[in-house]
């Protein structure tokens, strides 16, 4: 299948120009991770994120009000594309009651004594909710891959859970959505080094930046793989170029807002009279008028 093209104007539809089809073999030298699509300047983007972040406003609290869907994003990237920075920056401003966060860092000993989706599952959003993963179940085919945690037959059987895991999370009323920050490998040594001399990013530094990076060409490999295999019509992969980082925060803006806009969310209906409410509340307005109040 082809690779989707960039964005060839400030309203066309990022869900499409960033999704992997269902099908598709990736490759992630395909995918230009400087893409701005036709927006020329970071000034522009930023006055179309704030657009997309009052959307989502509006729509987190019609889904809240709804309480019969959700949503889950699922943040992958290499180390330093700004998995921290894009939830920040995207989910100002929305309601922490009815959106959560949840980080998969490695697993305990609890977890590590179960299902590889066990400890997932239970972060799982509940109705009504926006929930975002950063990292997730696909850790399972990436680390565990990449660093031979695992036998290959372990991780290979992997693809077929998650599709299967996110197909009942699907069935259930949660909308997933994946969504990989692609940057290159010299962005990504630009980072490092920003963190080295930011005493507020140096506790972000580890061992394992380093490590990882000297396996990139396996990571990439794994990403591919996880990519293609598990990118579906009902939870599709997306390939966001994340270069450029306000763009990066524009396009998973948008991505999310066409997606709630697209699961048809119903208000629900007053449960009291409104015509009878509507008379006492001018009622009472009237009477504190007469009584000087």
């Amino acid at each position: 299948m082809p690779i989707p093209g960039p964005v060839t104007g400030g309203a066309m539809r990022y869900y499409d120009s960033y999704r992997v089809p269902a099908g598709t073999i990736v490759r992630l030298d395909d995918y230009d991770p400087n893409d701005r699509g036709n927006i020329t300047n970071r000034s522009e983007g930023e006055a179309l994120l704030a657009e997309e972040q009052l959307r989502l406003v509006t729509l987190q609290k019609q889904l809240h009000a709804e309480n019969r869907q959700s949503l889950l994003v699922c943040l992958q990237a290499m180390d330093a594309a700004g998995k921290d920075g894009t939830i920040r920056h995207v989910l100002s401003g929305l309601n922490p009651q009815s959106c959560r966060v949840s980080a998969f860092v490695e697993p305990t000993t609890e977890e590590q004594g179960h299902d590889f989706l066990w400890r997932v599952h239970r972060q799982a959003p509940r109705h009504g909710e926006i929930m975002v993963f950063n990292r997730s179940h696909y850790e399972e085919v990436l680390v565990a891959r990449v660093h031979n945690l695992v036998e290959e037959a372990v991780w290979e059987s992997r693809y077929s859970h998650i599709n299967a895991f996110e197909q009942l999370l699907e069935s259930s009323g949660t909308r997933v959505i994946k969504i990989f920050l692609n940057i290159d490998k010299k962005e990504q040594l630009k980072r490092f080094e920003k963190r080295l001399d930011d005493p507020l990013r140096q506790w972000k530094i580890a061992e394992s930046d380093y490590r990882d990076r000297e396996l990139w060409d396996d990571y990439r490999l794994a990403y591919a793989e996880a990519l293609s295999r598990c990118t579906t019509e009902t939870a599709p992969w997306f390939v966001v170029p994340a270069n450029h980082k306000w763009f990066r925060n524009l396009v998973v803006a948008r991505i999310m807002r066409e997606t709630l806009d697209s699961m048809d969310i119903q208000m629900p209906q007053a449960t009291v009279d409104l015509k009878d409410i509507r008379k006492r509340y001018h009622r009472a307005v009237k009477e504190e008028k007469e009584n000087g109040h």
